[in-house]
């Protein structure tokens, strides 16, 4: 994914947006468009209340992107915009819990570990999408036989697309999303 609107598409096609209005998603994902480089791939995306302390203490939602070699987090405000990267070198570990209503990731640097809390339904496809794709050593693209092997994230999109075309059904789409995550 390069532009706002995949990562826009990605967050409702995936239930990783938080509620928010594809306007208004699309709107904080150009913040993260515009900080991409050109050898950078968006390979996860997903909304979340950054440096969440508590539900009075925190930046608002923030619109977030897993890239190839970092993340990035955006939001637009009126005047101006809101940004925070983190090399992925830099990145200890990703921790997350949950509460009656919250789902808190926890990130883990050099520097420091702040939150970033979503609802509850949609914690348990975050952390398990963003911990199969930062944690893997390698996230280019394997090349068998010149033939280029997607990864899991791009494999899950082909088949909601399927799903969308009604090719196959709700359950098949739901067992493939299931064994792809898993890996």
């Amino acid at each position: 994914m390069r532009t706002a609107e995949e990562m826009a598409n990605f967050c409702i096609e995936n239930g990783t947006g938080s509620g928010m209005t594809k306007k208004w998603t699309t709107k904080h994902f150009g913040v993260v468009e515009n900080q991409l480089n050109d050898n950078e791939e968006v390979l996860f995306a997903f909304v979340g209340l950054y440096n969440y302390i508590s539900a009075t203490n925190h930046q608002n939602n923030f619109a977030i992107a897993i890239t190839n070699s970092r993340i990035i987090a955006g939001q637009k405000k009126m005047l101006g915009e809101n940004v925070n990267t983190i090399s992925r070198k830099h990145l200890n570990d990703i921790s997350k819990s949950t509460g009656f209503v919250m789902g808190i990731l926890s990130v883990d640097t050099f520097k420091e570990t702040f939150n970033i809390a979503t609802n509850k339904k949609e914690i348990n496809t975050i952390y398990e999408g963003i911990n199969q794709i930062l944690f893997e050593e390698d996230v280019q693209p394997i090349v068998t036989n010149n033939q280029e092997t997607k990864s899991p994230v791009e494999q899950l999109k082909e088949y909601k697309e399927l799903l969308d075309m009604e090719i196959i059904t709700q359950e098949e789409f739901e067992s493939k999303k299931k064994e792809l995550l898993s890996l």
